[in-house]
């Protein structure tokens, strides 16, 4: 095996390294991802979306009633 095959061998090694940490990463990030949102269901209860819309809506009404004015 000459000087440019193990060169080449090497490279392919990191390069699947990097690979395979950035899979790693971006599992993680995933994971941290849905505890949040896990997190975020059981502080604001599972009608969480429901109650941000309900807010929304009430906004924009209080926002065409001053308008209105």
């Amino acid at each position: 095996m000459g000087i440019a095959d193990q060169f080449k061998d090497k490279a392919q090694d990191l390069a699947d390294q990097a690979k395979q940490k950035a899979g790693q990463g971006k599992d993680e990030a995933q994971e941290r991802g849905s505890k949040g949102r896990d997190r975020d269901q059981q502080q604001h209860g599972s009608d969480a979306s429901t109650g941000l819309r309900d807010r929304a809506q009430d906004a924009a009404d209080q926002a065409r009633e001053r308008f209105d004015r």
